[in-house]
C-alpha cells in the first residue's frame, strides 16, 4: 500500500473516531423533550377527536356559529404567532450570549402570551355570562376542555418563561440553562402549532356552520 493510501486510511479512521462516544447533552435533552412534546400532541389529538364527535351535540343550545367572535380570535392568534417569533429571537440571543436582547425578546414574548390569555379569559367569561358554559351541552364541554387545556399550557409556559429570565439574569448562559432555554422554545413553538389547529378546526369551521 502506498504512503498516500496509508495516510488517507489513517485520516479516515481518525474522522470515524471523532463521532464515537455519547451525543452532547444538548442533543440528548432536545431529543428527550421532543418525546414529551409528542406525548402532549397525542393528548391534544384525543381532545380534537372528542370535539369532532361532540361538535353537533348542542342539546338545543347555541352552536359555534352563534357564539364565536372571529375578530377576537384573530387577535389572539396574532398575539401567539408574534410571540413565537420573539421567542425565536430570544433563542438566537441566547446562542450569542446577549443578555440584554434575550431579556427584551423574552419580555415581549411574555407580554404577548399574557395578552393571548387575557383575551381567552374574556371569551370564556362572556360565554359563561351568556349561559353557554361547559355544562350547557356536550359541544361546549368539549370546547372548554380543548381550548382551556391549551390555555393552561400557555399559562405554564409563561411561568416557565419568567423562570428562565430570572435564571439568565442571576446565573448567565450556563450550559444547563441553555438546554432549558432550548426546551422552552420547543414547548412554546409547539403551542403555536396546536393553536393553529384549534383556530382552524374549532373557530373557522365552527363559525361557518
Amino acid at each position: 500500500m502506498s504512503t498516500v493510501a496509508l495516510t488517507e486510511a489513517h485520516q479516515g479512521a481518525a474522522a470515524g473516531r471523532e463521532w464515537n462516544g455519547p451525543a452532547p447533552k444538548r442533543i440528548v435533552t432536545g431529543y428527550g423533550f421532543w418525546i414529551f412534546i409528542l406525548s402532549d400532541m397525542i393528548m391534544f389529538a384525543t381532545f380534537f377527536a372528542t370535539y369532532a364527535v361532540l361538535v353537533g351535540q348542542t342539546a338545543g343550545g347555541p352552536t359555534g356559529h352563534d357564539l364565536f367572535d372571529l375578530r377576537n380570535v384573530a387577535i389572539e392568534t396574532a398575539f401567539l404567532l408574534a410571540s413565537s417569533f420573539t421567542c425565536g429571537l430570544a433563542s438566537i440571543a441566547a446562542d450569542v450570549r446577549s443578555k440584554n436582547w434575550f431579556q427584551l425578546a423574552m419580555a415581549v414574548t411574555c407580554v404577548l402570551g399574557l395578552g393571548f390569555l387575557t383575551l381567552e379569559g374574556q371569551e370564556f367569561a362572556s360565554l359563561v355570562a351568556r349561559g353557554a358554559g361547559p355544562t350547557r351541552s356536550a359541544f361546549l364541554s368539549a370546547f372548554f376542555t380543548l381550548v382551556g387545556c391549551h390555555g393552561l399550557h400557555v399559562s405554564a409556559g409563561t411561568l416557565w418563561l419568567l423562570t428562565m429570565m430570572a435564571q439568565v439574569f442571576t446565573k448567565g448562559f450556563r450550559p444547563d440553562i441553555q438546554r432549558r432555554i432550548l426546551c422552552f422554545a420547543l414547548f412554546w413553538h409547539a403551542l403555536d402549532i396546536i393553536w393553529i389547529a384549534v383556530f382552524t378546526i374549532v373557530y373557522l369551521l365552527g363559525s361557518a356552520k
